[in-house]
């Protein structure tokens, strides 16, 4: 089955122990023999002397790279978390029959090369060594392994974070239109049976309007003063509706708005929630107030229910308190008094 194009990949650990290698092999090539006797009554003036460490350190990187292969294997086929026994019953059947007769076959044949007499004791403490020294490397090498995992792991788990936070962040972004245009087209409709001209002119508003909207589907923040002349744009498309009935007040100066930054169409769904849950007409007109109090933007209205409510997909607020958790680590904050209903927006300072 082919993996889907946005799966993230499983982690590869990748280890380069190439200069571990070539101090490793070389060290234990010419200490082991020295500290054991295996160079006898041979001195630097013979040349089997200098041979001899030739020879030693070949048996010290057949060994190295012989278990570290075998190691690699086992990895493929067991883990420490689903069968610990079996992998480390074979670790150590790998190390124990292929370090030890190897050992044991290549101190002979250096014996009956130099002309020495064989000597086992000798020949079972290096084997000896020889395993304790691939059990002590090979659990250096696992423990770089289960390090590397985890950071692996980690490393895997922050992008699958970041993979469903942006995620979400698209599917709440998605919802804007749906939610934006069921508002919009209400409007039109009530435009289109009581000022056909007008309806013309909303239409082509909206036009720009929602150009703006998909414009910004791909950024995460604005500049406050980019969303502040959006709506701008957007209350002109309301105008046309509502006529005076609407009126907009900012309570800050313009150079505020510079120095934020906010999500985009943000402030426009707090305005819109607003627009839709409240009764607006030359008799009872909307004010919609603006205000900024230490990084937060309030947007506040009077509380003037509609009588006859029309249905709510009950998204707007919603999806924005979980678009500001996404983007900036803060929730909204929205509540109401006896007269007023507000919203409150964290801002980013630039």
């Amino acid at each position: 089955m082919s993996q889907p194009e946005n799966a993230l990949p499983e982690p590869q650990v990748e280890l380069n122990d190439k200069t571990i290698r070539l101090i490793g092999i070389p060290f234990f090539g010419i200490a082991i023999p020295n500290l054991t006797g295996m160079f006898g009554t041979l001195g630097i003036r013979d040349g089997a002397y200098w041979l001899g460490y030739v020879y030693f350190i070949s048996l010290a990187a057949l060994i190295w790279h012989g278990n570290r292969y075998l190691l690699f294997r086992t990895r493929k086929r067991f883990t420490w978390f689903d069968r610990p026994i079996e992998k480390l019953i074979l670790l150590f059947m790998n190390n124990i029959f292929y370090t030890s007769p190897l050992t044991i076959a290549w101190l002979c044949m250096w014996y009956v090369w130099v002309g020495f007499d064989v000597k086992w004791n000798t020949i079972l403490i290096v084997t000896l060594v020889n395993v304790i020294c691939v059990l002590f490397v090979t659990h250096v090498y696992e423990t770089v392994f289960m390090v590397k995992e985890q950071q692996g792991e980690q490393v895997r788990n922050a992008q699958l974070s970041k993979a469903k936070a942006e995620a979400e962040l698209e599917a709440l972004k998605n919802q804007i239109d749906p939610h934006f245009m069921f508002n919009s087209l209400n409007s039109l409709s009530y435009l289109i049976s009581t000022h056909p001209p007008t309806a013309k002119l909303f239409t082509e508003n909206l036009a720009d309007v929602y150009r703006y909207i998909l414009s910004q589907k791909d950024r995460s923040l604005v500049v406050l003063e980019d969303e502040f002349a959006f709506m701008e744009k957007y209350a002109e498309l309301l105008r046309l509706r509502f006529g005076k009935a609407l009126d907009l007040q900012k309570h800050f100066n313009g150079s505020t708005e510079k120095e934020f930054l906010i999500p985009p169409i943000s402030a426009f769904v707090a305005l819109e929630n607003a627009v839709k849950h409240n009764e607006i007409s030359e008799r009872v007109p909307l004010r919609i107030d603006f205000h900024m109090d230490h990084d937060v933007l309030r947007i506040e209205n009077h509380l003037q229910p509609k009588r006859s409510l029309q249905h709510s997909s009950h998204i707007g607020l919603k999806n924005l308190d979980e678009r500001f958790k996404i983007l900036t680590g803060k929730g909204i904050e929205s509540g109401k008094s006896a007269e007023v209903f507000y919203v409150l927006l964290p801002l980013i300072r630039i």
